[in-house]
């Protein structure tokens, strides 16, 4: 075998949310699919809009920026719903989130990414694995499986659950 290295380039989807470019591990991200039509699950968060069919499975989509308070994405030709897979415990939950454009596939060393800058108590930053540098942009690098608490994850999955039985019982 050869020389094992500690320098692990990590490769990140990078996607924009209100002008600003965020990156997400592509290891979660299962595919990238068109803004279709999305069926509003009632009793659930604002963040939360609803579900969609993909392939035959229900799929919950999540308003990332409704979660961060930064308005509603709304449907455009760029805008785009990125599939992921985050395991919590022993189950794997799958949704969507929304994104204003989807933009590229990149490669970062360690050495391009910052640690999250302290912007006091009072602001969560838990959700952000560091600041990545492309060019002379930082990108956002977010830690997918802390943004939803367990709790948050949970009702995800099981709104897909009810939303799927509903479909069923039709």
């Amino acid at each position: 075998m050869g020389d094992v290295t500690t320098n692990q380039i990590n490769t990140y989807l990078t996607f924009v949310l209100s002008e600003e470019q965020y990156a997400v591990n592509v290891i979660n991200v299962t595919s990238v699919v068109e803004f279709s039509e999305i069926t509003r699950v009632p009793k659930t968060p604002d963040y939360m809009r609803g579900v969609v069919n993909l392939r035959g499975s229900v799929v919950p989509v999540i308003d990332l920026k409704l979660k961060f308070g930064l308005g509603k994405t709304e449907k455009s030709i760029d805008a785009s719903i990125i599939i992921m897979e985050v395991k919590d415990n022993e189950e794997t939950v799958t949704f969507g989130i929304l994104a204003d454009s989807v933009e590229e596939v990149i490669e970062l060393e360690p050495s391009q990414i910052e640690p999250t800058p302290k912007l006091g108590t009072s602001v969560d930053t838990e959700f952000i694995k560091g600041m990545g540098k492309k060019d002379d942009d930082f990108l956002i690098i977010l830690d997918i499986e802390k943004i939803f608490s367990g709790e948050e994850l949970i009702q995800v999955s099981e709104s897909s659950s009810s939303a799927g039985s509903q479909e069923s019982d039709e």
